[in-house]
């Protein structure tokens, strides 16, 4: 049994390394992995604040100089992949013992699972990490993706500018994608990644969006039980 969590960078690197948040993290799946032998993960590392910092550096610097770059996204989302290997390579050393194999940095590409955790970080432009988790779902015949970020569920609209946006419990793809387009650019903040919706459509994938620090929650979910979040699909 193969568990699929995009681990989102605002959770692992807000501002800088949550480090009471991942001692935590890493005490509940060492616990699901004492209690069932079979259990597998797959853990999809977003950039976080690294992310972020680069981008902005980047594009701050170019304005300034009046840089005439012509591929601005393409290199901006370089510098977001980077930043998901350094986090993906924490997340690894952590696990180090359940990790023998190298960073995926290919979802299509991926001859070796010999350890009980796969870590996996940014492919190449064009979409976020969340895509890199709905192609390894597919290529483990996972049927789910976990998606954990600093948010409980996924809203109508954004509850910091909107007072009427209202919770979601459910939602079908094409509902979604409606909501989040189908344009990718370099750290848009959405729910899930529009390239990756497309995608997880397409694969017929459930995404299941909840808080990642509510680790109690993510128990339940892993376990099949009932859940704080949203349900994609």
């Amino acid at each position: 049994m193969i568990t699929v969590i995009s681990l989102g960078g605002s959770i692992v690197a807000p501002d800088t390394i949550d480090v009471p948040y991942l001692s935590q993290f890493v005490s509940l799946i060492e616990e699901l992995l004492a209690e069932d032998q079979s259990r597998k993960f797959i853990f999809v590392v977003g950039g976080g604040a690294p992310a972020r910092l680069y981008q902005k550096a980047f594009r701050e610097v170019t304005c300034a100089a009046k840089l005439p770059i012509s591929n601005m996204d393409d290199n901006a989302d370089w510098l977001g992949i980077m930043a998901t290997r350094l986090n993906a390579y924490l997340i690894k050393s952590l696990f180090s013992r359940h990790c023998p194999n190298d960073i995926v940095v290919d979802p299509t590409k991926v001859d070796v699972f010999t350890g009980r955790i796969l870590v996996a970080a940014g492919w190449k432009p064009g979409f976020s990490s969340d895509n890199d988790a709905v192609l390894l779902a597919k290529l483990f015949s996972a049927k789910t993706v976990i998606n954990l970020s600093n948010i409980e569920k996924v809203y109508t609209a954004d509850p910091k500018t909107d007072i009427n946006a209202k919770p979601i419990d459910a939602i079908s793809w094409k509902d979604f994608r409606v909501m989040v387009g189908d344009v990718w650019t370099p750290g848009k903040n959405v729910p899930f990644d529009p390239i990756a919706s497309a995608n997880a459509e397409l694969y017929d994938i459930k995404v299941i969006c909840a808080a990642g620090h509510d680790l109690q929650n993510l128990k339940k979910i892993i376990n099949g039980e009932a859940f704080t979040g949203t349900s994609i699909g």
